[in-house]
Order: structure tokens, then sequence, then C-alpha cells
């Protein structure tokens, strides 16, 4: 009798407290935020990427009423950014900000991944489109992409400049495209790479429309091309690839968050309501074009979508150009 009556209130007390603990997770989600959510980059700041981190995290704070820090984890292909934000506790306060190529080509470009994109994150948000430019120094003879292909292939030695995947693959993707020859000169970031397009020292590059547009309209660098489908609003002039002569290309990186695995759905449907109320509004349009960024408001599933449909790309033009991991 006594055993029964004690296995009966530890069954009772064992029930209690996994409701307990479900009431606490559910009131802890709902209290979400509470404190000040990182924001892991593996950009430099003072990037394209950072500056639209930077403007997203500043508006999706006011919503949250809790700060976003950004923090700056640039190198090894953003994939020291990918890492601590694998590792970190699925609690809602550490959240990956990134290109979607890390997501979708990073077993391409990084040996031994530490982590599974689709196993160890849930997809948030897509929420900016970032064509890319094919640009040259100011001084530069080329004028249009035929005229650079043209001086590419005379040259006995041409280099180009690259410091993110998206940049490379693009890059890799040209040259396979027109038979040039071009050996790359790595970069920490658009910045650092900037004078060297200017003095002439690089040929060419393929930079991010974020970083690239001040540049060009300062008379800087001068676009030959942009690799999205469509002109940017911002530059008209700017033919695209296909336009400029080089067969079909399209490519269209863009930017999305990403939790740990294990985040509490609630969490993960709360801020990619913030991430939407961002993009929508007119002054997040006007900000972006300045700098040929085309605003979305995506949500979970169809980030799954385009991380599906951007693996098969990066998996036949990693195999077309033979990229190998590093």
């Amino acid at each position: 009798m006594t055993s029964h009556l004690t296995r009966r209130r530890f069954s009772f007390a064992a029930t209690l407290g996994a409701a307990s603990c479900v009431l606490g997770s559910a009131f802890a989600q709902e209290d979400y935020p509470s404190k000040p959510i990182r924001v892991v980059i593996g950009f430099p700041a003072g990037s394209g990427a950072d500056t639209v981190t930077r403007f997203f995290a500043s508006r999706v704070s006011e919503l949250a009423g809790e700060p976003l820090i950004v923090e700056n984890r640039p190198g090894a292909f953003s994939s020291i950014a990918f890492a601590n934000v694998g590792a970190a506790k699925p609690d809602g306060y550490s959240i990956l900000w990134t290109g979607s190529s890390i997501m979708a080509g990073g077993k391409h470009m990084v040996k031994n991944m530490p982590y599974d994109p689709n196993k160890d994150f849930v997809p948030v948000a897509a929420f900016a489109d970032f064509p890319f430019f094919l640009v040259v120094g100011a001084n530069s003879k080329a004028k249009t992409l035929a005229d650079l292909v043209k001086e590419l292939k005379a040259k006995p030695r041409a280099l180009y400049g690259h410091f993110n995947p998206p940049a490379y693959l693009a890059t890799a993707y040209f040259n396979s495209r027109t038979g040039v020859k071009a050996e790359p000169v790595v970069y920490r970031g658009a910045a650092d790479a900037l004078p060297d397009l200017e003095n002439g020292t690089l040929d060419f590059m393929v930079m991010d429309g974020a970083f690239a547009v001040g540049p060009i309209k300062n008379g800087k660098i001068r676009a030959l091309a942009v690799t999205s489908n469509t002109r940017a609003v911002d530059l008209p002039d700017v033919p695209t690839m296909v336009e400029a002569g080089v067969g079909t290309f399209e490519f269209t990186p863009w930017w999305g968050a990403w939790f740990p695995a294990g985040t509490p759905q609630p969490i993960v449907d709360k801020f990619a309501g913030w991430f939407s109320n961002v993009a929508t509004q007119p002054q997040t349009t006007k900000f972006l074009r300045k700098i040929a960024v085309i605003p979305v408001a995506e949500g979970p599933e169809t980030v799954k979508a385009r991380i599906a449909s951007d693996t098969r790309m990066w998996d036949k033009l990693a195999k077309e150009v033979g990229m190998q991991p590093q």
C-alpha cells in the first residue's frame, strides 16, 4: 500500500514538474526578448553586408524592444560566424545573418564544415537580395565588358580580387563563360581591395552593389555589368551580364537569418514577423535602393525552398568551374 502511494506521488510530482517546464518555456517565449540579442555576421565593419545588417538591426530593435548587437566575425568564407552561432544555445539570443552562399555552397568552399546548414540551423527569414557588379578602375581602358574580355585574354597575367564566397563563384562563373584566365587575389573585405582596383593593380572585380554603388557614383570605379537578370534601378545604364554578351548568366545572392537548431518555433516566427515588418516599410526600400539592394519579405518555408534551389545551383556551378574547398 505504502509503495503504491509513493509511486503515485512520484508520478504526480513528475507530471507537475514537466508541466511547469512547459509553462516556464511558454512564458519565456511570450516574454522574448528580455535581453540584448547577438547578431553575428561573417563580414567586416564597413562592408556592404555590414551596412545592410546594421540598418535592419536598428529597426528590428525598435520592434523587439531590446537592442540587437552586431558582432563582426569575418574570415574563412563566413564559416567563423557560421560556427559561432552553430555552437550557441538555441534560446533566440544568438542569430546568424549571412549570405545565402555559405548556407547553400559552404561545402564547396570550406573543408570539414563544422556544422550542417540544414540540420544544425533553422531558417528565420530572407530580407535582402544583393545584385553584384563587375567593375574596373576608373582609369581602365575597358569601357564595355567586351573590351575587358579582349584585354584580359591579351594579358600574360590578369588579376582579379575577391573577398567573399558569392564574389568568388560569380567571378569563376564569368571566367568560364568567357574563356578568361585570371588569377585571384584574396582580400579581407571590399574596402581593402578598392585601392588596388582603383590604381589598376587589379584588372577587375565582381563586387556586391551595397558597397560598390558609392565608388561607382563617385567615379572611382566603373561598372561594366550587373549579375542579376534585370538592371539595377539606381544604375539603369549598367547592362546585365546577358545584355553585355555573356550568354546565359544570372547570379543574385541574398541575405537571410538563421537560428541554431532547437530554437523554439514561436521565437522563430516572432523574429520572422519583425523582418517582414521592416522589409515592407517604405523607408527600407528608399534606403536599400540607394545601394542597389532589393528588400524581400520571406519567411522560414520560403527560405528552405530558396536554399534548396541555390544548393542545386552551387553544386552545378562548382562542378563546372572546378571549385575546390579550402
